[in-house]
């Protein structure tokens, strides 16, 4: 039977993505882990695998398309045994839409996430990574998973994820496998206001029309250039954060003088490879960021994400940091920065400032976190409020190391001062809590050996 091809959930935000380009053409044999296409998702550039063998017998949705709506049919696989050709010709539905469900009572209620019903003559099926177009419900697991479960005829649907999201990974099919049973992990993220009911949304803010802001500039004036996927998710993502999280602040000036020269020597004692390269070289916002995990773990209730129904209370802190790239930024995650050694948070920082650029970043590599440093102190920038992007519960702004007069024991010095701005989500802690994590910060910084021991 003919197989269709839908365009895949990269990750559970995913509504739309672009078809960058197609990897097979039109009569290549295709086989099971085979990259096909890669897809451009708001953040990331993914190459997505097949889970069906056979012959690529149709492109449905060409080489950069832009928008193509998660569960859309993309191309269409004629299976063993099967004419490619007389697929391609009659074995898939028009270009553009879905496969139709048979019958009126299976279309979902509109509260219910949309998905592509399979016809009886071409099941449906996605990419490795995509959403489970089965029972009106998305599974969402790695690719590795997906490919271990189908060689052992495991059922994936039977299984709780344990990776970002509740995404299944291949140590929950290993586990199963083994007779275990993987642990089911809460959602840490919140239903955007998008995917509301329209009752429970919040009341949307009232905004200038497209052609009304054009009328305020001359026409000629100004060049217009579209947004792409991750400057409209960037701009939803933060309005909804201002409108449902309620923020608070709180800054600090840290004297870094310590900081700074614990920080010469570290370097001073990287070893060296036989090109005479240190094996890393530490940053002082790689110990801002370790600085953070290790304050996050020792202020009870600060490393907490909050849902509507309870708190959740973490074990390890897993520390967003915002890096810029072209038109943009992304937040990888450095997972169990507590536990992490400086030099290898250096040499992760580096590999994902690196990969970012080239949007090469994987979904379960930047989403997540429980706090975020976004670091401007490079730009020059003295001090600044971020804001909280949810799930998170709070977001440290740090701003540029610059020497400033202090008073030091009745006499006026100069020393190296950096402020730092926390903004709290006030839902998940109150004002003391905030203030308690932000003076483990200060501590950790301005006396650095204690992130050694």
């Amino acid at each position: 039977m003919p197989i269709n091809i839908l365009m895949p959930a990269l990750s559970p935000t995913m509504e739309k993505g672009n078809l960058a380009r197609w990897l097979k053409k039109e009569g290549d044999k295709i086989k099971s882990g085979d990259v096909l296409a890669e897809i451009e998702t708001d953040k990331a550039t993914m190459e997505v695998e097949a889970v069906d063998e056979g012959v690529l017998a149709k492109i449905v949705v060409p080489d950069g398309t832009a928008d193509v709506p998660v569960n859309e049919l993309i191309g269409v696989i004629a299976g063993d045994g099967e004419d490619a050709s007389s697929v391609a010709a009659g074995g898939a539905p028009a270009a553009g839409k879905p496969a139709a469900a048979p019958t009126a009572s299976a279309t979902p209620p509109a509260s219910a996430p949309a998905v592509a019903a399979p016809t009886p003559s071409a099941p449906a099926t996605t990419l490795n990574g995509g959403a489970h177009a089965e029972a009106g419900t998305r599974l969402f697991a790695s690719p590795l998973a997906r490919r271990i479960a189908k060689e052992a005829g495991l059922d994936l649907a039977a299984l709780a994820g344990s990776g970002p999201h509740g995404r299944i990974v291949e140590r929950d099919v290993k586990a199963a496998l083994a007779g275990g049973t993987p642990a089911a992990v809460a959602p840490a993220s919140q239903t955007p206001a998008s995917q509301m009911p329209a009752q429970a949304r919040p009341p949307a803010t009232p905004s200038l029309s497209d052609e009304t802001i054009k009328k305020y500039f001359v026409p000629g004036t100004y060049t217009e250039v579209p947004h792409d996927n991750m400057r409209r998710t960037i701009a939803r993502r933060l309005t909804e954060a201002k409108q449902s999280v309620p923020h608070f602040y709180l800054t600090v000036d840290c004297n870094i003088d310590e900081l700074l020269k614990l920080r010469e020597q570290i370097n001073k004692a990287a070893p060296k490879d036989k090109n005479d390269k240190p094996a890393y070289k530490v940053s002082v916002n790689d110990m801002v960021i370790k600085a953070v995990g290790l304050a996050l773990v020792r202020v009870p209730g600060s490393n907490v994400t909050y849902t509507e129904a309870s708190m959740l209370h973490h074990q390890h802190a897993d520390v967003s940091v915002a890096v810029a790239i072209p038109d943009g930024l992304i937040t990888p995650v450095i997972r169990s920065a507590d536990t992490m050694t400086l030099s290898a948070i250096a040499n992760a920082m580096k590999d994902f400032a690196a990969r970012a650029k080239d949007r090469k970043l994987k979904p379960d590599e930047y989403q997540g976190g429980t706090t975020a440093i976004s670091n401007l102190g490079m730009f020059g920038i003295k001090d600044f409020c971020a804001v909280i992007n949810p799930p998170q519960s709070s977001i440290f702004a740090v701003g540029m190391g610059e020497q400033r007069p202090i008073v030091k024991n009745g006499a006026i010095e100069i020393a190296n001062i950096m402020s730092v701005t926390i903004s709290c989500d006030h839902r998940a802690m109150d004002g003391a809590k905030g203030a308690e994590l932000i003076a483990a910060f200060k501590q950790l910084i301005e006396n650095p050996m204690g992130m050694l021991v």
